[in-house]
């Protein structure tokens, strides 16, 4: 485990060396850092991750994005995972994998009342809909594990939501 600080990535770029695969799960939410701070963490910190990856020999990169995802999105949410994911597939990767899951199902430590309701109403709606609009963390971590150990599809694969299940129970 290498801990660097994010404001100064590029004097960290030995970190990011030496490594075939490299995992992107960043972000944050606006609630919590501001329109810009959400901005600089989940668009500015992954693409230059992503800079720092490849330039240290990284081949294939896996990208924890959005379900609905869009860089001309009227919301900010949508719009900058948009972004991240043509900011991450223009750094050159021989293989670059972007995973859209939907909700995600998780327990957290800080307190969301509105993201805690909604899991819960996707959790009784998950019964019925099993990849329509959730999906556990636990299956997510899976699905990125076993995307490097599967042929490539191309250059650049999108993993939707149902693609993230079945993917994850393989």
């Amino acid at each position: 485990e290498v801990v660097v600080d994010f404001e100064r990535l590029d004097e960290h770029a030995a970190a990011f060396q030496g490594y075939d695969v490299g995992f992107c799960c960043l972000g944050t939410t606006r609630a919590k850092a501001g329109v810009a701070g959400f901005i600089r963490v989940d668009r500015d910190y992954v693409a230059q991750a992503a800079e720092l990856a490849r330039a240290g020999g990284c081949k294939h990169f896996i990208l924890q994005s959005s379900q609905s995802a869009n860089e001309r999105s009227s919301f900010l949410y949508l719009r900058v995972k948009g972004e991240v994911e043509n900011l991450v597939q223009a750094v050159g990767f021989d293989r670059c994998t972007i995973l859209r899951p939907a909700m995600l199902l998780c327990t957290r430590q800080e307190s969301r009342p509105a993201e805690w309701i909604a899991q819960r109403f996707l959790g009784l709606v998950a019964r019925v809909f099993p990849t329509a609009y959730s999906v556990p963390v636990e299956t997510v971590a899976r699905a990125m594990v076993a995307c490097v150990l599967k042929p490539s599809r191309g250059k650049v694969e999108v993993l939707e939501n149902k693609a993230i299940h079945e993917l994850g129970k393989a």
